[in-house]
């Protein structure tokens, strides 16, 4: 199946305790149906010292499921179905993201 979300894409999360806030996605996990969003669903890991690092309790981004997440709609910023469509005619024929919701391709 095409890659609905990419990485780069502006998303809003739809269920857990970050319901609503938006972020952008910077790594998916197509394997695992998940993907790591900046400054989203962050959590607390204890981290051992090191030459390079020092050692305490780090702030970092979890995965969050594929399912929770919709991609921001780029006129209004709301949540919003992908389709795809066709551009060209033969040959030069191109496959592009489009929102549901108001028709503009995500990616040209």
């Amino acid at each position: 199946m095409a890659a609905k979300i990419r990485k780069g894409d502006k998303v809003v999360i739809l269920t857990g305790r970050d319901k609503g806030r938006t972020g952008e996605v910077i790594e998916v996990r197509p394997d695992q149906d998940r993907a790591l969003v900046r400054g989203i669903n962050m959590v607390k890991r204890h981290q051992r010292q090191s030459a390079q690092q020092e050692g305490g309790i780090v702030s970092k981004e979890s995965t969050v499921h594929l399912s929770n997440l919709a991609v921001a709609d780029p006129k209004d910023g709301k949540p919003t179905r992908i389709g795809f469509k066709f551009i060209g005619e033969g040959d030069a024929r191109k496959k592009v993201r489009v929102a549901k919701r108001s028709g503009v391709e995500i990616d040209g």
